[in-house]
C-alpha cells in the first residue's frame, strides 16, 4: 500500500493522477477534515449515532459531489502515505483492546465467524457479482475478497453508541480484525496471481501463507521489542508516560511500515498481531496509553473517513445500476445473515441477536484503499489491464461501503432497539456463591452481566459457569473502569465483607455516577453507613428471614417467586413512549395477552395497585407479571423499544 498513489475514486473517464495542491490550501483543507471530525464525534456523542454516518455525509458534503472544497487533487501523492498510516493506527488500537478475557467471551463463535463466515462471504459475494453484474470471475474474486472485510474502523464506533451483550460485541470486534487482515492479503494475493496469468491454486495458498507470515514475525518482532523498552528500560522518571504513549505509536507504525516494505498488505497483519499480543501484557501505564491511543484513533479515523467519502464518484456509483443495489441487498440481506446463522449455531447468542449481528456488517477502510489501488493497474495497458473491471471493482466496493455505512451504521442504535439486544448492564463485585447466583438469574432474563472478581480460582469457577468475568480489585477505581463502571446502570457490592461493599458503594457512587448501586450487608447494624450514601441495601440476616417467612406464610408465592425467570417473570418498565400516555389500564390490558397482569404502578415513588380507570404519566414504572412469554409479547406491544 505505501509505494502506489492511490486515488480513492475511478474519475470520470479517464483516470487522472492526483497532483499537489498549494502548501496554504492543503493546509486548510487538512484543518476543515479535522473540524468536521471532530464535530462529527460530537454528534455522533449527542444523538447516540455511530460517528462514521455522520463523517461519511460531512466528507460527501465537502467534496466534489458537494460545495467542491475537497477533491482528489487536494492531497497530493501524500494520500497512499495517510491511507497506510491510518489504517495502522486504527487497526493496532482494535486489536489493542482485544484481550483474552474478551476472546472468552465468544470463542467458537469467533473462530467460525472468521473462517466458515469469511469463506461464506468470499465465494457468496464472488458468486453473485459475477452472476448479476456480469462480470469475470476474477474480478468478482477480487471484490469477493475485498468486501470480506468488515473492520475495527466502522465496527467500533457502532459498538461504541450500541452497549450490546458482550458476547455479541467481541464476536463483532473480533470478527472485525482478523477479517481485515484476510481481506487485504487475500486480495493481494488474488491481484499477485490475476496479473501473473500463470497460477495454480497451491500458488494462492502459499502468497497468502507467506504475506501472513511475514505479518505474523514483524507484530511478534516489534511487540517484543515494545515490551522490553516499556518493562526493562528505565525511561526518564519525568516523561514516563509519556514517552510510553509515543513509542506504543511509534510502534505500531514502524510494525506497519517494515511487514508492508517486505509485502504488500502484510502490514494489516503485523499491527493488529503486535497490538493483541501487547493488549494482553501487563504493560507500565497501559490506561494511559489506551487513553492516548484512543484520542489519536479518534482524530484519525475522522480524517480518514471524511477524506473518502469526499472522494466518492457518485456517477461511477450510478453506472451499476439496479443491479448494483441488488448486490448489496443480496449482500446484505442473505450472505451476511447465512454466515452469522451458521458461525453462531449451538452457541449461547439469542435469536434476535443473531439477526442483529446479520445486520451490522459495514465494510470500511480496509476495502476502499486496496480497491482503488487496484483499479489504477487495471486501467494501465500492463497485465493485468482491464478499465471495465476497474470500474466494477471501485463501483461495487464503493457503493457496498455507503450503503451499509449510512444503514447498517446509521441506523444500528435503532436496530438494537428494535430487537431489544441491548440489555441493561450490571456489574456485580464479587464472584462467590451469591454473586453468581445472582448472575445466572439476571442473565436467564437476557441482562448484560459482568462479574469482577479479585480472586483468580473464584474468578476461574464464574467463568467456568459461562459468566462474563474481569479479574480485579473492586476498590480500585482502575478495575471498577476496567469491568465497564462507566457504562454501568446498575452495581452490586456483593462480596462477603461490609468495609469492601461500603467502599465499592461510595466510588461506584462518586467516580461512576452509577444510576443504581446495591450493597449486601453482612451484619444489618452496617446498613445505616449504606443508606447515608443512598446505597440500597440487601440484608443477608433479613433476606433469610424474610425468605423462611415466604416459604411458611405464602409458600405459593415464594415458590414462584424462586423460580421466577424460568416459568414465570416479572418486569417494570418506565412510561416513555407517547403512545403509554394518557392510555387507561384498561385500554392496555386489552393489548396484552391474558396470562399476564399490570400489578403496580409507580409514580414519584408512591406505589399503586390500579384500576382499569387509571391513567399513566410520562415516568411512571409499570410492573407486569405473568408467564415469561406473556411478559414478553406484552412488552413488545406497549413499549417495543424498551
Amino acid at each position: 500500500m505505501g509505494e502506489t498513489v492511490i486515488p480513492l475514486v475511478i474519475p470520470k473517464g479517464t483516470l487522472v493522477p492526483l497532483a499537489v495542491g498549494g502548501e496554504s490550501n492543503l493546509l486548510l483543507i487538512i484543518a476543515l477534515i479535522i473540524a468536521l471530525g471532530v464535530s462529527a464525534q460530537v454528534l455522533a456523542d449527542r444523538y447516540r449515532v455511530p460517528s462514521v454516518l455522520f463523517l461519511i455525509l460531512a466528507g460527501v458534503a465537502v467534496g466534489p459531489e458537494g460545495i467542491g472544497l475537497v477533491s482528489r487533487e487536494s492531497f497530493g501523492p501524500a494520500l497512499s502515505t495517510i491511507v497506510g498510516l491510518s489504517v495502522a493506527i486504527i487497526v493496532f488500537e482494535g486489536a489493542f483492546h482485544l484481550t483474552v478475557e474478551k476472546l472468552r467471551e465468544a470463542p467458537a463463535a469467533a473462530l467460525r465467524l472468521v473462517t466458515v463466515g469469511a469463506t461464506i462471504a468470499f465465494l457468496g459475494t464472488t458468486v453473485v457479482v459475477h452472476f448479476l453484474l456480469g462480470v469475470e470471475w476474477a474480478i468478482a474474486a477480487l471484490i469477493g475478497s475485498l468486501l470480506v472485510a468488515t473492520g475495527p474502523t466502522v465496527v467500533t464506533p457502532i459498538l461504541s453508541v450500541v452497549p450490546v451483550h458482550n458476547r455479541v460485541a467481541a464476536a463483532l470486534e473480533i470478527e472485525g480484525i482478523v477479517n481485515d487482515v484476510t481481506a487485504a492479503i487475500l486480495a493481494v494475493v488474488i491481484f499477485k496471481l490475476l496479473a501473473s496469468q500463470e497460477a495454480n491454486p497451491s500458488d494462492y495458498i502459499s502468497e497468502f501463507a507467506m504475506r501472513l507470515g511475514v505479518g505474523l514475525l514483524v507484530g511478534i518482532v516489534v511487540a517484543g521489542v515494545l515490551w522490553y523498552l516499556l518493562t526493562q528500560v528505565h525511561l526518564a522518571t519525568g516523561g514516563t508516560p509519556q514517552n510510553a504513549r509515543l513509542m506504543t505509536l511509534a510502534g505500531a507504525i514502524v510494525a506497519f511500515g517494515i511487514a508492508d516494505t517486505i509485502a504488500s498488505e502484510a502490514g494489516v497483519a503485523a499491527v493488529a498481531t503486535a497490538g493483541i499480543l501487547l493488549g494482553n501484557t501487563d504493560l507500565p501505564y497501559k490506561e494511559t496509553i489506551e487513553s492516548f491511543k484512543g484520542d489519536v484513533t479518534l482524530v484519525v479515523l475522522s480524517f480518514i473517513f471524511i477524506a473518502l467519502a469526499a472522494l466518492i464518484d457518485f456517477e461511477t456509483l450510478l453506472t451499476l445500476g439496479l443491479k448494483g443495489l441488488a448486490v448489496v441487498v443480496i449482500i446484505a440481506l442473505v450472505v451476511r445473515p447465512l454466515l452469522v446463522f451458521l458461525s453462531t449455531r449451538g452457541e449461547q447468542f439469542t435469536r434476535n441477536e443473531r439477526v442483529f449481528m446479520s445486520l451490522v456488517g459495514p465494510r470500511g477502510i480496509i476495502p476502499a484503499s486496496v480497491a482503488t489501488l487496484f483499479a489504477i493497474q487495471l486501467q494501465t495497458t500492463e497485465p493485468p489491464s482491464n478499465p471495465e473491471g476497474a470500474n466494477a471493482l471501485v463501483g461495487t466496493v464503493f457503493l457496498v461501503i455507503l450503503v451499509t455505512v449510512v444503514f447498517e451504521g446509521g441506523f444500528a442504535r435503532q436496530i438494537a432497539e428494535r430487537l431489544r439486544v441491548i440489555p441493561m448492564r450490571i456489574l456485580i463485585v464479587g464472584g462467590g456463591q451469591v454473586g453468581r447466583a445472582l448472575a445466572e438469574r439476571l442473565e436467564e432474563r437476557e441482562e448484560n452481566v459482568i462479574v469482577l472478581e479479585n480472586d483468580e480460582p473464584i474468578a476461574e469457577q464464574a467463568r467456568a459457569d459461562g459468566f462474563s468475568v474481569r479479574e480485579g480489585d473492586g476498590t480500585d477505581t482502575t478495575a471498577l473502569r476496567n469491568a465497564g463502571a462507566d457504562n454501568a446502570k446498575t452495581v452490586a457490592a456483593v462480596t462477603g465483607d461490609d468495609d469492601t461493599n461500603l467502599l465499592i458503594a461510595q466510588l461506584a457512587k462518586s467516580k461512576f455516577d452509577v444510576e443504581t448501586v446495591i450493597a449486601r450487608v453482612n451484619d444489618p447494624d452496617n446498613a445505616d453507613a449504606f443508606e447515608e450514601l443512598g446505597v440500597k441495601t440487601v440484608s443477608s440476616t433479613m433476606a433469610t428471614a424474610w425468605g423462611i417467612d415466604n416459604m411458611i406464610e405464602r409458600p405459593a408465592l415464594s415458590n414462584w417467586m424462586t423460580e421466577l425467570g424460568r416459568s414465570g417473570d416479572v418486569q417494570e418498565i418506565e412510561v416513555t413512549a407517547e403512545k403509554l400516555v394518557g392510555r387507561t389500564i384498561a385500554d392496555i390490558d386489552a393489548e396484552i395477552p391474558n396470562e399476564v397482569l399490570i400489578a403496580l404502578v409507580d409514580r414519584g415513588g408512591e406505589s399503586t395497585v390500579p384500576r382499569g380507570d387509571f391513567e399513566l404519566e410520562y415516568g411512571d414504572r409499570i410492573t407486569i407479571l405473568g408467564q415469561t412469554e406473556a411478559v414478553d409479547e406484552a412488552i413488545d406491544r406497549v413499549h417495543p423499544h424498551v
